[in-house]
């Protein structure tokens, strides 16, 4: 199935008087998506509280996430975050059979080494994977990195820094082999490429709604594969995480037989109605289809830039990269301002202007990014 670019376009206001080339920043907000805001508001006038519905869209972004993933519901827990999803998982591992080995990439993003390096405390040991001098992570780095003490590798799946793509399914195993867990974090890729965790075979993934799958923040998930539920038992909770939700039991904890487990308190519910428009959006559209327009559209972007004489620092080759084009520069801040005042957003990391695509991107946004970065070449490394 093609996208009609076009069309799609036009239910993205900010793209009328913006090239927006930012959505592993902040994804793009849809007409439908601001509809959804206005529906709670609209129900919140109406009604003051009404919970059996607000529970009820807590259960269907349930649904739509695990719809996206090719999990089943009750391997999906929906979070306040990414961040909380991964605290909920740290919280229900253990390091005392002598597993205490944390396998972490450094193409992570600082809140899973901030997390897994906390629980140095309860005992765990972190090793790093470092990227190589061409800024990449090979397979034998992970190799020489895991082993019979390793409980649990931490990997992204697309680097947030650099853009570079890791060989998930590979290194899933490598983990196997040695009888470890795997953790992806793919809120670099999750919406704008196709996540099939089954296909994968990892044991957890957890992502948010505010980029790519063009919810809003305050809102995220945690899939946890079915097999590992029962051993996991988060020391953090609430009453969302409760087998009877309505049960409201000061006395004890129970927590539910699904990931529902690793949830806690309150639903975000405003959150709920924006996840679940911007869900519904890339479930129309299909990952496949989105990922095969991005991939063709990325790669024309690379092709002018490297012709241009840009030093970039994603990797070209397709299976090496993801929907983010990072261009070097000697001051990669003031880069990203000069390109805002031509109406090019973009963002930057670690000396790299980012520019991260969407199915709403088209020819006219690479054109304007070229033409920016190139009226600007002092700011930009030679290759």
């Amino acid at each position: 199935m093609s996208i009609d670019v076009q069309r799609l376009r036009a239910e993205f206001p900010t793209l009328q008087h913006k090239a927006y080339i930012n959505s592993g920043s902040y994804g793009l907000l849809a007409i439908e998506v601001q509809q959804a805001f206005e529906r709670y508001l609209a129900d919140r006038l109406e009604c003051g509280a009404d919970w059996g519905k607000w529970v009820q869209l807590y259960e269907d972004v349930r649904q739509r996430v695990a719809l996206l993933l090719g999990a089943s519901t009750d391997e999906i827990a929906v979070t306040a975050s990414a961040s909380a999803g991964l605290n909920a998982l740290a919280s229900a591992l253990s390091y005392a059979d002598g597993r205490d080995k944390i396998v972490v990439s450094d193409f992570e993003f600082p809140t899973s080494g901030q997390i897994w390096h906390a629980q140095e405390r309860a005992g765990a040991r972190v090793e790093h994977v470092p990227e190589n001098a061409q800024g990449y992570i090979p397979l034998e780095a992970f190799e020489r990195a895991i082993d019979e003490r390793t409980r649990l590798v931490a990997i992204s799946h697309v680097c947030y820094r650099n853009g570079a793509r890791l060989d998930v399914a590979e290194i899933t195993r490598m983990a196997r082999r040695k009888g470890a867990l795997v953790l992806l974090d793919c809120f670099q890729s999750v919406g704008v490429m196709q996540v099939d965790v089954k296909a994968l075979d990892v044991d957890f993934a957890v992502g948010g709604m505010l980029k790519y799958l063009l919810g809003t923040a305050g809102i995220g998930f945690l899939y946890v594969r079915e097999g590992c539920i029962p051993q996991l038992t988060p020391k953090a909770s609430g009453w969302f995480a409760q087998a009877d939700v309505d049960a409201m039991d000061v006395s004890r904890n129970v927590p539910s037989p699904t990931a529902r487990r690793f949830q806690a308190g309150t639903p975000p519910v405003p959150n709920c109605y924006a996840a679940l428009a911007g869900l519904d959006i890339i479930l129309q559209l299909g990952s496949t289809a989105i990922e095969t327009y991005v991939r063709e559209l990325t790669g024309r972007c690379m092709d002018r830039l490297l012709e241009a004489g840009c030093r970039l620092a994603t990797p070209r080759e397709d299976s090496r990269r993801g929907p983010t084009v990072a261009i070097c520069s000697s001051n990669d801040v003031e880069l990203t301002a000069r390109l805002a005042e031509r109406n090019v957003i973009t963002s930057c990391r670690d000396g790299n202007l980012r520019a991260m695509f969407h199915a709403y991107n088209d020819e006219s946004d690479v054109d304007a990014l070229v033409e920016g970065l190139l009226a600007n070449r002092a700011l930009v490394r030679s290759a």
